[in-house]
């Protein structure tokens, strides 16, 4: 068994048909094929069911790819232990932002390492955190910054809380509730509300704060995982927002009483048994620096 056979399993496992996989690892369908077959042979299993042209992971194959995709990652740790981030280095990340993280994070991790790293590539992957939970435990992201608060725990992840950001309802400069000092929650009722997903524990803090009134299902009018555009929206309209409030430094804060005196919990989320990338401390001390 080498590593060469083992990347030949990952991509054929990936593009899911020995013509697509035999281009994209540019070698000859017969190579790949034997190289499978090789493989197989050595760990006394097959790998794949074969029905013509369609191939199919086995039950013991998924198994393995995922042993394959740790043991790869390993490999590339390994490689770059002991070294540095430089600006000369022009590997890659793949990040997946919630939508808070995404709106307040995109530019300001864009910008570092187009400053610091210009060969470095960087992709930026906005998403819900279900969504992107997934996209890590299949690894098409390598790390998740979302709020730690809307994830359930897991022994395969790997969570490091690195700040807090305050929520709040907020509305254009020139709305009815922008210049009152007090708000209560029922003068916020005619009003629609605009909010990207809400967490069971932000859910929870709003019916103890404002009743049952308050539940997201009934509260919550416009939502949408992108939140610049729910952004605009309020911008334009009297539609209230319901967010971070470092998300909309232009909309004014709505002053509602009781106040909700809730923070989202932002965390870098990685894979428990993946060594650490090399960009990681990058990102991680870049976002300490935001969020203080």
């Amino acid at each position: 068994m080498t590593l060469t056979q083992i990347r030949h399993f990952i991509g054929l496992a990936q593009a899911g048909s020995f013509v697509k996989a035999s281009g994209q690892l540019f070698m000859t369908q017969p190579a790949l094929s034997r190289s499978i077959k090789s493989l197989e042979e050595a760990l006394g299993q097959r790998l794949f069911d074969r029905s013509g042209k369609k191939i199919e992971l086995t039950p013991y194959g998924h198994s393995v790819l995922q042993r394959c995709q740790v043991l790869l990652e390993e490999v590339e740790a390994l490689k770059t232990s002991g070294k540095a981030l430089g600006a000369a280095d022009a590997g890659r990340v793949r990040l997946g932002l919630s939508s808070g993280p995404g709106a307040m994070l995109t530019a300001p991790i864009v910008l570092h390492f187009a400053q610091r790293f210009p060969n470095f590539h960087v992709d930026i992957v906005r998403a819900n955190t279900l969504a992107l939970t997934h996209m890590l435990r299949e690894r098409s992201v390598d790390a998740l910054v979302v709020d730690v608060r809307s994830m359930r725990p897991a022994p395969d992840l790997q969570v490091t809380q690195i700040g807090e950001a305050k929520g709040a309802f907020m509305c254009r400069k020139g709305h009815p509730l922008a210049r009152r000092t007090k708000v209560g929650f029922a003068a916020l009722r005619p009003y629609p509300v605009a909010s990207t997903p809400l967490s069971d524990e932000l859910a929870r803090v709003l019916i103890e704060r404002y009743g049952e009134q308050a539940h997201p299902d009934v509260l919550v009018k416009y939502a949408s995982d992108e939140i610049s555009h729910l952004v605009q929206v309020a911008e334009r309209t009297d539609t209230l927002l319901l967010a971070i409030r470092d998300c909309a430094p232009d909309l004014v804060e709505v002053k509602v009483s009781p106040p909700l005196n809730d923070h989202a919990r932002f965390g870098l989320v990685t894979l428990a048994n993946k060594a650490e990338a090399l960009y990681l401390p990058e990102i991680r001390q870049l976002m300490r620096a935001i969020f203080s």
